[in-house]
């Protein structure tokens, strides 16, 4: 029996997995798939029945801090899947929790008009 290794990222890996189980765009109701690195964030609105990736906003295209970027992208994203016609989604977190960042994108995105 091989054994697996415990790191965060790993952990995180298999948490998304999980996630990734029950969670299914479609193209009247995408997925907003959130990622996060060390310096920026990251959101792409996905259709996971064509697999294709409708709309996506990243950190670095704004400036301020990481929670302030990531307020950004979810306004961006928002007004991109307006500007598309969509105003339900799926949140997928990306198996990270639920705080900072992530908290922030995603309260943007439903200021912004999107609905999950």
């Amino acid at each position: 029996m091989r054994h697996k290794p415990n790191t965060k990222k790993s952990q995180r890996e298999r948490r998304h997995a999980r996630v990734r189980a029950l969670i299914k765009g479609t193209p009247a109701r995408p997925r907003l798939a959130v990622f996060r690195s060390n310096r920026f964030v990251s959101a792409q609105l996905i259709d996971d029945t064509a697999g294709k990736t409708i709309a996506a906003a990243h950190g670095r295209e704004f400036t301020g801090s990481q929670s302030i970027q990531a307020a950004a992208v979810g306004a961006a994203i928002a007004k991109s899947a307006s500007a598309l016609g969509i105003s339900a989604i799926v949140f997928d977190r990306g198996g990270y929790r639920y705080t900072g960042q992530i908290k922030a994108l995603a309260d943007a995105a439903r200021e912004g008009g999107l609905a999950f």
